[in-house]
């Protein structure tokens, strides 16, 4: 490794078998500090530490042409740094969750060496205004159609659907509809609840919501303007928590499912109704999707990985028309106390 004006060699020396391990481990920490002593690879990981990320969105945060960056994330993935997955005809980049701690802390204490740094200070800015860009482009879309939702068409929201989670009601609990929109389903569930949340990150959404809850009559039916991975909710606070076609709209779904685990009481039940992994690319431009669906094994690990139990992913709807969008109905129960 070249840095700062010094050449590493690894010691050629004989081994006994027992040994080869530990030599190995010394070597991929070596290997990691040759990968991040290029600075535009340190800059690359300095962001996918803080966000998962598409190459155009690395592009227009470092201002960089597109093979460079490609040409680079190649190699942080083939040192085994860093994962890609595809969504449609886009590749995100983020930092491989099953990294050993020892090369974890190699790499953040790298980032914290250079994070004052002009060019890294710069990079910090522009992921700022491309996270905020990814919010308010889903907000302009679900303030747009605010008050006409139940009249338009949207990928997965049919009866057949609804009516599979409605099925698993139980009367008089409190309910927690997270990415509730304007309510369509609320409105029906909060006739025989005890109490339903509402939370949306729309002002808009809360808005037309918290007035046909007034026009119905329907007092135990409230809004409140919050986002879904960090719900404006008490602690074991709910009976049943509720995601309706508003997983794939999660920058981070995982976090989402923590957080309805986090806000259910002890034997409380999570549904989740949402779209199975699929290729319409123009779920994005259209219906603001930040997810093209999700496999069922996915949702499945969602709620594993959140500590519940009992929990089933099935398909309960195949859209007729083209793209085909099927539902997916996945339940888990958070273990009592």
């Amino acid at each position: 490794m070249a840095a700062g004006g010094w050449h590493y060699t690894p010691a050629r020396h004989c081994i006994c078998p027992r040994a080869r391990p530990a030599l190995l481990r010394v070597s991929a920490s070596w290997d990691i500090l040759k990968i991040i002593s290029d600075p535009t690879r340190l800059r690359l990981l300095t962001l996918l530490l803080r966000e998962e990320l598409s190459v155009a969105e690395l592009q227009e945060v470092l201002g960089m042409g597109q093979s460079r960056i490609s040409s680079q994330l190649a190699q942080l993935r083939q040192a085994g740094i860093v994962s890609d997955r595809r969504e449609g005809k886009k590749a995100f980049y983020s930092l491989r969750p099953d990294l050993a701690p020892n090369h974890l802390a190699l790499l953040r204490a790298a980032v914290d060496a250079v994070a004052d740094l002009p060019a890294v200070t710069e990079d910090r800015e522009n992921l700022e205004r491309i996270l905020q860009k990814r919010r308010r482009t889903q907000e302009q879309y679900f303030n747009l159609i605010a008050g006409r939702l139940g009249k338009n068409y949207c990928p997965g929201r049919s009866w057949e659907a609804i009516g599979h989670l409605a099925l698993r009601l139980t009367p008089a609990i409190t309910i927690a509809d997270l990415g509730a929109g304007e309510g369509l389903i609320s409105q029906l569930l909060a006739r025989r609840a005890q109490q339903v949340w509402c939370i949306d990150n729309s002002p808009r959404m809360v808005e037309v919501g918290t007035e046909l809850a007034h026009k119905n009559g329907l007092d135990n039916l409230a809004y409140k303007l919050g986002n879904i991975e960090q719900v404006p909710l008490p602690d074991a606070s709910v009976d049943l928590a509720i995601l309706s076609q508003a997983l794939h709209h999660a920058n981070h779904p995982q976090a989402a499912v923590l957080e309805a685990a986090r806000i259910l009481k002890p034997g409380g039940q999570l549904l989740i109704l949402d779209l199975h992994e699929h290729t319409f690319e123009k779920a994005r431009e259209l219906y603001a999707d930040v997810w093209l669906g999700f496999k069922e094994s996915t949702l499945h690990g969602f709620l594993k990985k959140a500590g519940f139990q009992k929990v089933e992913v099935t398909p309960v709807a195949r859209e007729p028309r083209e793209p085909h969008f099927t539902t997916l109905l996945a339940s888990g129960l958070k273990p009592s106390a």
